[in-house]
């Protein structure tokens, strides 16, 4: 049986942040975010960890991270482009968007041969989140008739930013603890402990609780999942072509969504009391990097990560 693998989407520039913000550090050793999630997947058990990333920023990722990391762990790297589709379809004339995180994924399906989780290169994920998923990847390989896959939710409070709004996936679950749907918002801000959304420009507001369960892309799958994705990709691209050929994005929780609908998917939904932090705007570095210090300072990590 194959050990879990780390999938890491590194290939978003990170237009609002203003530059690539993957490789921005936050530590006092000239750490990056992504350090802090590949030690406590590291130290969870993840041995093996690929990039996903856009071709041309292959030689700074390495300088910046992959090379001192491959002391520690298998790095590998694969490369989300444009012109990775199936055959009989072409890039659309004037398309330069990235087909989405689902896309993302499935550029590392040469390079994953069992379960593996995926995150975000810029998201702070913490320590009990990465133990939660690889356990359960390690336990619950796929069921006749039903795949088995797991995602953790973290509270919505413990997730928006100060300084801008944000995407989230509102997660519902059965009374099992499993995933029923996924429902996205794009425009989120934080409204003291709770937050709003607005999907008409600001004109009107709708409440979120702090305690609403949010997906912050920390997915865990078996390889079933990467099949799946490939299949179903065609039918994303065809729908692209009529309605938005320049922006249609094929979102992972969509595909995780017609696999629930069509029961031939269940997941587990693994909570986390840990806090997240992120890079969405160049404002939020100062707090990252607070956070980031404190947790240091009360033994969470070492002063340097992979010494």
């Amino acid at each position: 049986m194959h050990k879990p693998v780390l999938v890491v989407m590194a290939a978003g520039m990170g237009s609002r942040y203003g530059g690539l913000k993957q490789l921005d550090p936050v530590g006092s050793h000239q750490q990056l975010i992504i350090d802090y999630s590949l030690y406590d997947a590291h130290r969870a058990g993840f041995d093996t960890v690929v990039f996903v990333i856009k071709r041309e920023n292959e030689g700074a990722f390495r300088a910046s991270i992959g090379d001192r990391l491959a002391h520690h762990m298998d790095v590998r790297y694969a490369f989300q482009e444009l012109s990775d589709l199936p055959e009989g379809f072409s890039v659309p004339q004037g398309r330069e968007k990235p087909w989405g995180t689902c896309h993302a994924v499935l550029a590392a399906r040469r390079e994953v041969e069992g379960p593996f989780a995926v995150i975000n290169a810029d998201d702070y994920y913490g320590a009990e989140s990465f133990r939660r998923i690889y356990q359960y990847l390690a336990d619950h390989p796929d069921r006749p008739g039903c795949y088995e896959f797991a995602m953790v939710g973290y509270r919505l409070g413990n997730t928006v930013t100060e300084h801008g709004q944000v995407s989230r996936g509102v997660c519902e679950e059965d009374a099992d603890g499993f995933l029923v749907r996924v429902t996205e918002h794009t425009n989120i801000e934080k409204d003291g402990e709770n937050a709003r959304f607005t999907e008409d420009g600001g004109r009107t507001w709708q409440s979120l609780p702090g305690g609403a369960i949010v997906s912050m892309n920390l997915w865990g799958f078996t390889h079933s999942f990467l099949t799946e994705a490939e299949a179903r990709f065609p039918a994303f691209l065809r729908r692209a072509e009529s309605e938005n050929p320049l922006k249609g994005e094929y979102f992972l929780p969509s595909v995780v969504t017609q696999l629930l609908e069509e029961g031939k998917a269940r997941v587990k939904v693994l909570r986390s009391a840990d806090k997240w932090y992120g890079v969405t705007y160049r404002e939020d570095k100062p707090a990252v990097v607070q956070a980031i210090a404190a947790m240091t300072a009360a033994g969470l990590y070492p002063e340097e990560l992979w010494a």
